[in-house]
């Protein structure tokens, strides 16, 4: 393929991956800093799951159950727009027994933020028990963006620099970090959108 022919191809995936999401949460700029942004983002709904796996294999996981409740997999087969982004957190679980332990594995909340339009009383009921719905809180974000790969290393890099920025910046954070994926996984490892939320005391 020549370089014309390669970069004609990236153009048209980012620009349908862009046609995929078209909504996200919305939010007011309160600072942006060299390093990171602070934002107020308004309340808003999201379908989530819980999956027990390690972090390089939950956000695949999440989708593909999330993926099928706006798909249609809900009571009245309903479809829902595709939204952006997806978003991982890391969870802790209750005991239960057994008891087993592995080193590479963890509990993580994936979330798909659903379109404004919908309120909890109209969002269709999933049909895997998996599939939870809940709203989001008002909540004051520090936020990073960066592009690349979806690789952990890159992951804790940038959430080290957020970190260091907002102790720089006197700024306090709560919680486990939020990872927020804006493009699916055939977009261009260069041309992704990916952001890193902390939120702020």
């Amino acid at each position: 393929m020549t370089r014309f022919r390669f970069l004609a191809a990236c153009i048209l995936l980012l620009a349908w991956s862009s046609a995929m999401a078209i909504d996200e949460p919305r939010y007011t700029l309160v600072r942006a800093y060299d390093a990171f942004e602070v934002r107020r983002y308004e309340a808003y709904l999201v379908a989530e799951t819980t999956v027990l796996a390690a972090a390089e294999d939950a956000g695949n996981q999440g989708f593909r159950a999330l993926a099928g409740y706006i798909f249609g997999g809900n009571k009245g087969a309903r479809k829902i727009e595709m939204t952006a982004p997806v978003a991982q957190t890391p969870t802790k679980i209750a005991m239960t027994a057994p008891v087993t332990q592995s080193a590479s594995s963890g509990a993580y909340v994936i979330q798909f933020a659903m379109p404004a339009e919908w309120t909890l009383d109209t969002l269709p009921e999933p049909v895997n028990s998996s599939v939870t719905l809940r709203s989001v809180p008002a909540r004051t974000l520090a936020v990073i963006g960066y592009s690349g790969t979806w690789s952990q290393s890159r992951y804790a890099e940038h959430l080290k620099k957020l970190q260091d920025a907002l102790g720089t910046a006197g700024l306090r954070w709560h919680g486990e970090a939020i990872w927020a994926r804006f493009d699916p996984p055939w977009t261009p490892w260069f041309l992704r959108r990916n952001e890193i939320w902390l939120v702020l005391d």
